[in-house]
């Protein structure tokens, strides 16, 4: 059982976005640079993000990646599953065949742990992942999710320059 880093990838990428996603579209070449991840990565990536709806690409001059909606409705989970991650624990895929064909001993506990990994996925959304990164930077501005203008998260303002 791991997440690798196709996963690990896209929900970073997307963080990345949400974060820079206000007035303009991000370009991945931008993103690459920030993670350190292959631009030609992210290109397929972003590819399956978009056809599951979560981006949406704008062409031309000034063009890049923009949310789709709102970060608030959007899972590390939907994010995983549209880039074709599987997570699970179980040594036979859910197929119950572990040992010679019969399910193993263990199998109900890997199943159970699929279900809460599932299950605590589905309940972390983007926007929280993105108010917990503000938090910790501490920085100077009010973030808004351009798609329903509510205030991800809060910082105090700084009047000096």
């Amino acid at each position: 059982m791991r997440l690798t880093t196709k996963g690990r990838f896209a929900v970073t990428a997307m963080m990345d976005l949400a974060l820079r996603d206000k007035d303009a579209p991000v370009a991945l070449a931008g993103i690459s640079e920030r993670q350190s991840i292959s631009l030609s990565y992210l290109e397929q990536l972003f590819g399956k993000l978009r056809r599951h709806k979560l981006v949406e690409s704008v062409r031309g001059p000034g063009g890049g990646y923009r949310l789709a909606r709102p970060m608030a409705q959007m899972t590390v989970a939907d994010i995983i599953r549209a880039v074709d991650e599987h997570l699970d624990a179980t040594q036979c895929g859910g197929d119950e065949n572990c040992r010679e064909d019969n399910r193993c001993m263990t199998h109900e506990l890997w199943t159970t742990l699929n279900r809460k990994m599932y299950e605590y996925l589905t309940s972390v959304t983007l926007g929280d992942l993105v108010s917990q990164q503000l938090a910790k930077q501490g920085g100077l501005v009010v973030l808004e999710d351009h798609r329903s203008r509510r205030p991800v998260a809060k910082r105090p303002v700084s009047l000096s320059a």
